[in-house]
């Protein structure tokens, strides 16, 4: 009799990736476009196929990997991203053209290099047109035609949410700070931000306000590098998205006095009317990359 074949189906794979990086089953149906039940079904699917459990399910315990499904994870994203690449050599190898691109400085530096050389690997005749700038900017930029593509920052609306637009990253943010860096629970709290119109700034100030807790802002800059540069030497204290706090930083969190923040969306919006070929493209190629990629952080179920 011969043996049973793995059920390596890429859907199933893609679903299992997603429940791992978003640590549970609605949002992992979020972020894949399914419900909750039609996610339980395919995990079932995939376990029955494998005759192994991917998941430990204990009551009042947060969803873990089982060491089976540890050793899956880390085969089923490289099968992924490998489909994507042999997807988009195979069925446009010859699209050519420009698209433009704005995108948020940080996600740019953090996520984009590798999903935007993957994307130049497979088209080759494709240039990219990329500016990186705040969410406010690149939404009147794409409003004025300036771009074909932009991602920026929003508030978590999931599947479905109003404005329109793909979700296609969650950011959890943490407050950042050096250790040289003295915080006295009697003064205000030295930030170092970038200027209106940032998210990040919006969401440190409002979450201070909201909780009562005295701050003032010591150095501004609209460079990434400049602002961690200020937190390194021990100026302030800074908002970062938790994947991107540099070896060094310390977390801090109600024991120093500092309420939590809430998270932001990435959000993929594409320019009304007929793109271009080689524009559709690169949108599907990021949808689908970050649909691969860890979220860290994301809290379990």
């Amino acid at each position: 009799m011969p043996t049973p074949q793995p059920p390596f189906d890429l859907d199933l794979l893609r679903t299992f990736v997603a429940i791992a990086d978003n640590g549970g089953f609605t949002r992992a149906a979020e972020r894949v476009g399914r419900t909750q039940s039609t996610v339980s079904l395919q995990i079932r699917k995939l376990e029955d196929g494998l005759g192994r459990r991917v998941f430990e399910r204990d009551p009042g315990r947060d969803l873990r990997l089982t060491p089976d499904g540890e050793i899956l994870l880390g085969f089923a994203r490289q099968m992924l991203r490998l489909a994507d690449e042999a997807r988009s050599r195979l069925m446009e190898p010859d699209a050519d053209g420009v698209v433009r691109l704005g995108t948020p400085e940080d996600f740019a530096t953090a996520h984009l290099p590798e999903v935007l050389a993957r994307f130049a690997r497979a088209h080759p005749r494709v240039a990219l047109d990329v500016n990186c700038d705040f969410t406010v900017n690149l939404l009147d930029g794409f409003a004025k035609g300036q771009y074909d593509l932009v991602l920026f920052k929003r508030e978590p609306q999931g599947q479905g949410g109003v404005g329109g637009g793909v979700g296609v990253w969650r950011e959890v943010l943490v407050w950042a700070a050096s250790p040289r860096l003295l915080i006295r629970p009697d003064a205000a709290l030295p930030l170092v931000l970038a200027p209106v119109p940032d998210v990040y700034r919006k969401r440190a100030l409002a979450s201070l306000d909201a909780a009562g807790r005295a701050w003032r802002i010591v150095y501004t800059s609209p460079s990434l590098a400049g602002l961690q540069a200020a937190v390194k030497a021990g100026l302030g204290i800074t908002v970062l998205p938790k994947e991107m706090v540099p070896p060094g930083f310390v977390l801090l969190g109600p024991e120093q006095g500092l309420p939590p923040l809430p998270d932001t969306e990435i959000v993929l919006y594409r320019a009304p009317g007929a793109l271009p070929r080689a524009a559709t493209l690169l949108a599907e190629h990021i949808v689908h990359s970050m649909e691969n990629a860890v979220v860290p952080g994301a809290a379990a179920e």
